[in-house]
């Protein structure tokens, strides 16, 4: 197996999105990898400008602490696009992600569905390895 450099993590403030970038942290603690948390910003989002493009957001900081990741291999990424393409360009330069990490349904959920449309893309079209973390997860 390879060894993880780069561990891109999709991030859209909600809970299962914070669950994958708590499992990403602790796996990039183990492997001693950077962590580049990866906003997609869609057309409608430009109009609500809910992330800033330069400054990570608060509430990532503080897991990151909390879980003794070096904030200097935490990085924050927003880019246009929907979010399973701009995932899918993480594995490509610049970035050159070795694993993408998901939550299994981010803010964009239907009733029923246990995994989300991001995730199931991914998991079809990435040709990087791909892991979905489990709504409801929790770090032990």
């Amino acid at each position: 197996m390879s060894v993880l450099t780069t561990i891109a993590v999709g991030y859209d403030g909600s809970p299962d999105a914070e669950a994958a970038v708590r499992w990403s942290l602790k796996l990039g603690n183990a492997n001693d990898s950077t962590v580049v948390a990866v906003h997609a910003v869609g057309l409608l989002e430009h109009l609500h400008a809910s992330f800033s493009r330069v400054v990570t957001p608060p509430a990532l900081v503080a897991i990151a602490k909390e879980l003794h990741f070096d904030e200097k291999r935490l990085y924050w990424r927003v880019d246009d696009g929907d979010a399973c393409s701009v995932l899918l360009r993480a594995s490509l330069a610049p970035l050159n992600a070795d694993l993408i990490v998901v939550g299994t349904r981010g803010l964009a959920r239907r009733a029923g569905t246990l995994l989300g449309s991001t995730s199931l893309e991914l998991a079809e079209h990435a040709t990087t390895p791909v892991v979905i973390v489990p709504s409801g997860y929790v770090d032990r």
